[in-house]
Parts: structure tokens; C-alpha cells; sequence
């Protein structure tokens, strides 16, 4: 069964029709790449789904529960529930430069309080090891490199344990010798089963670990199956010249 249903989504921004009719559906489990060029409206697209931009149409449902029904939100806390099963991985790391990495962590728990310190403490610190940042759980992050920051954003969004991750091109901004260590720790995900919708514009990674890819141009999904089959064996015209330019 699906745990994210996308129906007819549709985003404008005045007269620019950022999205156009988007329909998929994510099972759990999946590990979902979203592949496209920039400005296909893949970023919005994810925003969508975890309620950071509000849709002009369509529905969006997390295991059978309305974010949003034919354009209509469901009650604020409502959306609060349901965008609570996600966790959200930004290109910009968006950690707090006055905290702490391990302070990083624990705000958002700490804030919620519904769990004691010592089980949020306890969790950080997993955490950080299972991201291999343990000894750096005192550090500011402004002196980690890039890929120590994401790494850090990937453990903040695990700590109010999401049922589904979303990624917005978590490699973008790093320097091509630091994209493989973020990599590697969104593959563990992906083989303890978590749930991903990645935006990405690394190809290697969408091929070896999705199974599933989508691809967006001009606001539209335009071909989406099984890496294998997208990769080699492309239908859509616009589909195979971005591979062209992409795959060189």
C-alpha cells in the first residue's frame, strides 16, 4: 500500500505554473530519486508534500490521512500530525550556528517534550555515531566541513524518528570530494528500509540505490520507472537529451 498518495498537484506562482498536474504514489520502503533540470519544479514539488509551499490544487494523503484534499488543507493540527511522520534534508544544511553539533540534534525533541532528556541525549549520541561524527558532538558548524554539516542535517531530521526522509539536492552545495561520505549514509538509510524521496542531481546514486526514478521537466513528471529501465532504455524524447547532457 502506498504511504504517500500525490494526486493532481498543481502550484502557481502568479502566473507561472510551477507544477501541473503532478501524480505519484510512494510505497514504503521505497527509495524514490527525483531526477530533472533546474527549475522542473522538483524542489517545490517536494516542498509540497511536508507543507513548507502551499499548493493551488490537488491532494496530497501520508498513509490515507489528507495533508491537503482537492486544494483544501486539513485543520492545523492535522498538518501538523502528518507532516510529523516526515523529516526533511535541506542543500543547505540549515544548522544553527550558535548550537552546538549535539545541540543541533536535540532542540527540536527538547522543544517538544515528549520524551525524557536522557532518551533524546541517548538517541543523539547513536546518532552521531551511527554518522560517524561522535567526536565532533561539541564542535560548532562552523568548523566542520560540508559534508560533516549535512551529515549533521541527516541525523537532526532522524531525531523525531521520521517514517519518511525527504532530500532537496543534499549534495549540491558540497565539493565533489565530500559528496561520497553524505552519500554513503543516505545508502545505509536506504538499506535499513527507510522511505526516501531524493532530489538529486547525482545520477550514479539514483541508478545503484532508488528503485524508482522520476523525471521532471517544465513542471511535469514526464517518465518514471525502475532506474534500469529509465537509464538505459528512456521513451520520452526529453527524457533522453537530459540523460544525453547529463550522463557524459
Amino acid at each position: 500500500m502506498a504511504i504517500i498518495e500525490v494526486s493532481n498537484l498543481k502550484k502557481s506562482f502568479g502566473q507561472l505554473d510551477v507544477l501541473k498536474q503532478i501524480t505519484f504514489d510512494v510505497n514504503k520502503n521505497d527509495v524514490v530519486a527525483v531526477i530533472g533540470p533546474s527549475g522542473s519544479g522538483k524542489s517545490t514539488m517536494l516542498r509540497s508534500l511536508i507543507h513548507l509551499e502551499e499548493i493551488n490544487g490537488g491532494s496530497v494523503s501520508v498513509d490515507g490521512n489528507y495533508l491537503v484534499k482537492d486544494g483544501n488543507y486539513s485543520k492545523p493540527q492535522d498538518i501538523k500530525r502528518i507532516t510529523g511522520r516526515m523529516g526533511m534534508v535541506f542543500q543547505h544544511f540549515n544548522l544553527f550556528p550558535h548550537l552546538t553539533v549535539k545541540d543541533n540534534l536535540e532542540i527540536a525533541p527538547k522543544m517538544l517534550k515528549t520524551e525524557s532528556k536522557a532518551a533524546i541525549q541517548q538517541r543523539s549520541t547513536e546518532l552521531l555515531k551511527k554518522i560517524g561524527l561522535s567526536e565532533r558532538a561539541n564542535a560548532y558548524p562552523s568548523m566542520l566541513s560540508g559534508g560533516q554539516k549535512q551529515r549533521v542535517a541527516i541525523a537532526r531530521a532522524l531525531m523525531l524518528n521520521p517514517e519518511i526522509l525527504l532530500f532537496d539536492e543534499p549534495t549540491s552545495a558540497l565539493d565533489p570530494e565530500l559528496t561520497g561520505e553524505v552519500l554513503q549514509v543516505m545508502k545505509d538509510l536506504a538499506e535499513e528500509h527507510m522511505t526516501m524521496i531524493v532530489v538529486t542531481h547525482e545520477m550514479g546514486f539514483a541508478r545503484e540505490v532508488a528503485n524508482r526514478v522520476m523525471f521532471m521537466d517544465n513542471g511535469e513528471i514526464i517518465e518514471s520507472g525502475h532506474p534500469t529501465e529509465l537509464f538505459d532504455n528512456p521513451k520520452n524524447e526529453r527524457t533522453k537529451a537530459f540523460l544525453k547532457r547529463s550522463l557524459k
